[in-house]
C-alpha cells in the first residue's frame, strides 16, 4: 500500500431538519390545534483512530465527505429523523488542522479515540411548540441550522519510541531489519528507503519498543535537496534518536565527523524540538575495519565533535553490538517511562542520571 502522510479534505456536517407547520384535521374534531413536529438534528463528522491503519491514502480518493441532514418535522407531532453521523477512520498519530486558519484542531493518538471535526446542524421547531393561551393557532416554525463546513489538513506522524537518523547508505535499513520485524529494502545504492518504516524490537515478554527508519538526509535537505526534510516530522514524537554514521567510508568526503555535522545542520534548519532531543551516536560497519583502527576513529570522532552522549559501535550486517545497543535502549526507555509516571521531585533532590555503556 502506498504511504501517504498528508491529505486535504472538505468535511460537511448535515443540516438540521426544519420544523413543520401543521394542524390537526380529523372528522368530528373541529378546530384541531397545531401538531407540527420538530425537525431532526443533522449528522456530525467524527475522526476515530483505527489501529489497523498506517496511511492516509483513503483520503486521496475522496476529498469531500458529507454527513446526512436531519429530516424535516411532520404533522401529527412527528419529529424528523436525525441524520447519521459520519465516522472517518484514521491511523494513530494523525494531527488535524483547519486549513483556512492553520489552527490545530486536535491530535488522535490512542486506539478508539474520537475527535469531532464538524458539528451537525440543530433541529428546527414545529408550530406545535409555539402554542400558548394567547396563540392557539400558531403558523410559525423555525428552520434547522446549517451544519459546519470545514477544510481540513490531515498530517500523519508515526508513533515510535526511537528514530534513526543518518545519511543515505549509513545502514539504517540494515539495522532495523537486523533488530526488528521490519523488512525494508536494502541495496548498495543511496535512497533505498523512500518512505518511513516502523519495526518492533522485542526483547522478551512485555519488553519491546518501536523503531522508526526515515529516508536518508543529504546536505541541503532543509532547502529541498534529495527527499528534503518532509519525513523529519515523523521523528518529532520519538523519545530518543539514534544517529547512524558510517565509520568506514569509501572516501574522505564521507568522514564520520563531517557526516554528523551535516545531519546536525539539517536538524537545526528544520527547527522544532528535534535538535534538542536526546541523541546517541552509533558507529556502523565496524566489521570493515580492525579493532585498533575502530578505536582510533572512534576517539577522533568523539574528540572532534565534543560528543557528550552515548557512543556505540555496531555492524548492522553481522549483528555485532546490535543486541547490546537494543538492550540499553530498552533500559533507557523504561527509565524515561518511570520518570514520567512518578511525581515531580522536590527542588534540590538528586534524581540520578543515565549512565550509558559506551
Amino acid at each position: 500500500m502506498k504511504f501517504v502522510d498528508e491529505a486535504l479534505v472538505r468535511v460537511e456536517a448535515g443540516d438540521g431538519g426544519s420544523g413543520c407547520v401543521s394542524f390537526r384535521r380529523e372528522k368530528y374534531i373541529p378546530k384541531g390545534g397545531p401538531n407540527g413536529g420538530d425537525g431532526g438534528d443533522g449528522g456530525s463528522v467524527f475522526l476515530v483512530v483505527d489501529p489497523g491503519l498506517n496511511t492516509l491514502i483513503d483520503f486521496r480518493f475522496q476529498r469531500v465527505l458529507r454527513a446526512s441532514r436531519g429530516q424535516n418535522g411532520m404533522g401529527r407531532n412527528m419529529t424528523g429523523r436525525g441524520g447519521d453521523d459520519l465516522v472517518l477512520r484514521v491511523p494513530a498519530g494523525t494531527r488535524v488542522f483547519d486549513q483556512e486558519t492553520d489552527a490545530l484542531i486536535g491530535e488522535l493518538l490512542e486506539p478508539g479515540q474520537r475527535l469531532l471535526v464538524a458539528q451537525g446542524g440543530f433541529y428546527g421547531i414545529g408550530n406545535a411548540r409555539f402554542k400558548s393561551s394567547t396563540n392557539r393557532a400558531p403558523r410559525q416554525s423555525t428552520p434547522g441550522t446549517p451544519g459546519e463546513r470545514r477544510e481540513l489538513r490531515l498530517e500523519l506522524i508515526l508513533l515510535a519510541d526511537v528514530g534513526l537518523l543518518g545519511l543515505p547508505n549509513a545502514g539504517k535499513s540494515s539495522l532495523i531489519r537486523r533488530v526488528s520485524n521490519a523488512e525494508p529494502k536494502v541495496a548498495d545504492y543511496p535512497f533505498t528507503t523512500v518512505r518511513p518504516m516502523l519495526g518492533v524490537v522485542s526483547l522478551g515478554r512485555d519488553r519491546s519498543f518501536v523503531l522508526a527508519d526515515i529516508p536518508g538526509l543529504i546536505e541541503g535537505a532543509a532547502d529541498g535537496a534529495g527527499l528534503g526534510t518532509r519525513f523529519l516530522k515523523h521523528l518529532s514524537r520519538t523519545r530518543l534518536l539514534l544517529h547512524l554514521v558510517d565509520i568506514a567510508p569509501l572516501d574522505e568526503l564521507s568522514d564520520p565527523v563531517r557526516q554528523v555535522r551535516q545531519i546536525e545542520t539539517e536538524l537545526e534548519a528544520y527547527g522544532g524540538d528535534l535538535p534538542r532531543k536526546e541523541r546517541w551516536l552509533v558507529l556502523n560497519k565496524v566489521d570493515l575495519i580492525d579493532a585498533d583502527e575502530y578505536l582510533r576513529r572512534r576517539q577522533r570522532a568523539i574528540a572532534d565533535l565534543g560528543w557528550q552522549g552515548p557512543v556505540y559501535g555496531v555492524s548492522a550486517l553481522t549483528g555485532e553490538g546490535a543486541g547490546a545497543l537494543m538492550e540499553d535502549l530498552m533500559r533507557r526507555l523504561e527509565q524515561l517511562t518511570a520518570e514520567r509516571s512518578r511525581p515531580a521531585e522536590e527542588p534540590g533532590e538528586d534524581s540520578g542520571g543515565w549512565h550509558p555503556l559506551g
